[in-house]
This record gives C-alpha cells, sequence and structure tokens, in this order.
C-alpha cells in the first residue's frame, strides 16, 4: 500500500480540502500517514492569499523537494490555492515537482495516481476529519462574489458556489455522528449563503436545521459578511441554545475614503448602524473582526479613525493585516503605496490597543462561572487547555486549567471558576461535579 503525507498550509477552508482529499485517498487504498520521511508521495497543499503565506508555501514544497533529493523514488505533487494561481510559475521554476493541481482538484489528483473513478456524491461522506475529535469544520460554500481590492481569492477559487441545505445538513449530521461537538461553519463569505441556489440568504434557515442535529452543543459561524448582512441570523443566535452568540465578521476599515478604494460596501456609519443592531439585539455577543493597515492610500487622518472605532466599539476579539501587495488585484495597480516599516508599526499599534481591551474584559470574568471545552491536556505541564463560546479554535483565547480533583477529558464541556486573566488567556478552575 502506498504512503501518502499531505502538508496542509493557511486557513481552515485549506484544511477541509485536504480531509477531502485524505478521504479519497483512502478510499482508493492509499495509505495518509504523519511522516513525510516515510512516504512515498508528498502533497503540498498551498496558500497563495499573501506574500508571507505564499513565501510558506514555496518553502514547504522545497521541502518536499528536499527529501525527494535524498530518496528519488519519492513524488512531490503540488496542490491548493499557489498553485491555482501561479501554475505556469511553479512548471516554470520548479520543474523537480512532479504534478500540480488547482484547488479541488481531486480527481485530476486521483487520475494522476492512476484511480479512474471518483464519485462525486462521495466527497463529503468520505471525508477524514483530522481535527481533535470533539470539533469539526464544515465549508459551506466556496468562492466569492465580491471585488475587494486588495483580495486575491476570487480570481483564485471563482465566484459563490453555496452548497445544498440537504447536503449540509447529512455531512453535519455525519460529523455529529463521528464525535462532533461543536460544529464550526466556514465559506469565503457565510452572509451570502443560499442566494445563488435559492434566490435569497439561507443562512438562518440552515441554522436552525443544524439546531436540530443530536450530538451537537456548540454551532459556531465565522466569516460573515458586513454589506447585505442577514439580520435574521441574530435572531436565532439570540432564541438558540446550540448557535453561538459570536460573530466574526472582517470589517477591514472604517474611514469612508479607505473603504471606497478597497471597494467595499460599507461605509463608517452603516459599520456603526450595523453593530449597534447587533449588539442591541445579541447584548451578549462576542465581536471578532479583522483590519487591514498600510493599505494603498492610508493617511495617518485614516489610520486615527481606525484607532478611534476600536477605543470606541471595543471588540472581544480582533486580528490584523499588513497590506499584501498581490498581483492581479485592483489595489496591486493604486498609488500611494505604503511603506511596509509604516505598515508594521500601524499594525503594532492598533494591537496595543486592542491588547489593553482584552486584558480589562479578561479581568471582568475574574470570579465568574464560564462553560468550557477542554481542548488539550499537556501532560508536560499539567494544564488543560480550553475555549468558552467567545473562542473559535486556533485564533482566539485559550482557558488554562491546572488539572485536579475533577476528572475530565478532551472534549468535555466542564464548569470552570476564573480566578485570574492575562491579555489573551483566563485562568481558572474545575468545580467539582
Amino acid at each position: 500500500m502506498k504512503k501518502v503525507h499531505i502538508t496542509t498550509l493557511g486557513c481552515s477552508k485549506n484544511l477541509v480540502d485536504s480531509e477531502v482529499l485524505q478521504g479519497q485517498l483512502e478510499a482508493h487504498e492509499f495509505q495518509v500517514i504523519d511522516s513525510p520521511e516515510a512516504s512515498d508521495l508528498l502533497i503540498v497543499n498551498t496558500c497563495g492569499f499573501i506574500e508571507k503565506a505564499k513565501e510558506e508555501s514555496i518553502q514547504a514544497i522545497f521541502e518536499a523537494l528536499e527529501l525527494k533529493k535524498q530518496d528519488p523514488a519519492k513524488k512531490v505533487f503540488v496542490t491548493g490555492c499557489l498553485s491555482e494561481r501561479y501554475r505556469d510559475d511553479i512548471v516554470r521554476e520548479i520543474p523537480e515537482v512532479d504534478a500540480i493541481f488547482g484547488t479541488e482538484e481531486y480527481r485530476a489528483i486521483l487520475n494522476a495516481l492512476g484511480k479512474k473513478h471518483m464519485a462525486e456524491d462521495n466527497l463529503s461522506r468520505l471525508r477524514r476529519v483530522t481535527t481533535p475529535r470533539h470539533y469539526a469544520y464544515m465549508k459551506i460554500s466556496e468562492g466569492c462574489n465580491h471585488t475587494c481590492a486588495f483580495c486575491a481569492i476570487p480570481g483564485i477559487r471563482g465566484k459563490h458556489r453555496s452548497r445544498p441545505m440537504e447536503e449540509l445538513l447529512a455531512e453535519a449530521q455525519r460529523l455529529a455522528d463521528g464525535g462532533a461537538r461543536e460544529l464550526i461553519l466556514i465559506s469565503q463569505d457565510t452572509s451570502y449563503y443560499g442566494k445563488d441556489l435559492y434566490g435569497k440568504q439561507r443562512i438562518a434557515e440552515l441554522l436552525r436545521g443544524l439546531e436540530k442535529i443530536d450530538g451537537l452543543r456548540w454551532i459556531r459561524v465565522l466569516y460573515w459578511y458586513p454589506t447585505n448582512f442577514p439580520l435574521e441570523a441574530l435572531e436565532v443566535m439570540r432564541e438558540s441554545d446550540k448557535v453561538l452568540a459570536y460573530l466574526d465578521m472582517p470589517i477591514q476599515h472604517v474611514s469612508d475614503r479607505m473603504l471606497r478604494r478597497m471597494r467595499r460596501g460599507d461605509t463608517l456609519q452603516s459599520l456603526e448602524r450595523l453593530y449597534d443592531k447587533i449588539r442591541h439585539t445579541v447584548p451578549e455577543i462576542t465581536l471578532r473582526t479583522t483590519l487591514i493597515v498600510g493599505h494603498p492610500g492610508e493617511t495617518n487622518a485614516d489610520f486615527r479613525a481606525m484607532c478611534d472605532f476600536v477605543r470606541r466599539f471595543e471588540f472581544d476579539r480582533l486580528g490584523t493585516f499588513t497590506y499584501s501587495d498581490e498581483e492581479g488585484t485592483p489595489a496591486f495597480s493604486q498609488d500611494e503605496k505604503i511603506d511596509p516599516a509604516l505598515a508594521e508599526e500601524r499594525q503594532a499599534e492598533i494591537m496595543e490597543i486592542q491588547k489593553e481591551i482584552s486584558l480589562r474584559k479578561n479581568q471582568n470574568l475574574i470570579n465568574s462561572e464560564q462553560i468550557v471545552l477542554l481542548d488539550e491536556y499537556d501532560i508536560n505541564t499539567g494544564y488543560y487547555s480550553g475555549r468558552t463560546y467567545r473562542d473559535a479554535p486556533e485564533i482566539d483565547n485559550e482557558v488554562l486549567i491546572p488539572q485536579n480533583s475533577a476528572t475530565a477529558r478532551p472534549g468535555d464541556f466542564v464548569r470552570v471558576t476564573v480566578e485570574d486573566a492575562a491579555e489573551y488567556e483566563l485562568f481558572g478552575v474545575i468545580k467539582n461535579r
């Protein structure tokens, strides 16, 4: 049996692609293993979103080729966003790669391995989930219809394509049957879900269907888009015991001038109205956003407006990117480029603002009782790490808990008394049951 190792780079959407690919490989009698050194085939699932991601992907390709140099019998396949975007360049610049594929080219990969059959309807059914057993991602759509000036994703992933609701409900049931307690919905634009298939946004209806699935306790939604945000989703969050009051909505900027340059459909006023509506409808909601600093044309006044907005709205969770100049995007040809060093200074400044906000919000939770989903136990430190409903895996805060008399294991929901807090961590103890 041929052995395959898959290296996955980039976002959770790429992770799902690798899980689907792994399921197809195993169904066709390949063994997917953790060791690249022991593998016959090395597959690098790349990210090509921004410059740092491209550099990381290229480094991973060269590391795979170094193993091939030591064992010429190995083969190296490259797939994913980088190869979708730069296929000809990889062929020309890295000829040692044995085969190159774009995104979701599962059939082509199997064909290159001498396997001819792949039923389209078994992609999600055979998917091999690789996250910890108690949570799983589910991709509800692919691609994006927006034309944001800085973003290369529509050129890589294509137009928005929603997956049929019945297909998603069936996959969610399989994931729950497999042990998932937390289901995390992902897409490029969650707000748009259903409009291409059904003529209207149907994310709220999908959420109401998912909350009926036995076994699921938390349903988390990532990557809302503010333009045409479906307000009915807030009603679901407010009423549901399972759909979390957690809203991850990247707004990128707040200056009207910059929002126009970025080709966003929002204004400062529309964002303020939306956030006021969100907090009024779901007072306990956790708000996460993402901002871009250093986009072409960003003045000091534009940046100050962003800082003021962050101070005023006090996001619970906030991430930042420095602008990456990407070929083929409208921003690539814009003038008034910002010095990268200045962009990094601005990023550091806004994260300092957020650090103070995060510390204050975390300190307000001291002496409170929180429901925490345990993710793992570190035998070396003797600490569990877990998350409240306010936190998505990998990107948000953690709760650190010393092992005590309570019997617990990863995947358990436990009651934790918060005893201390830092900027991005809570420290607590499990209450005896």
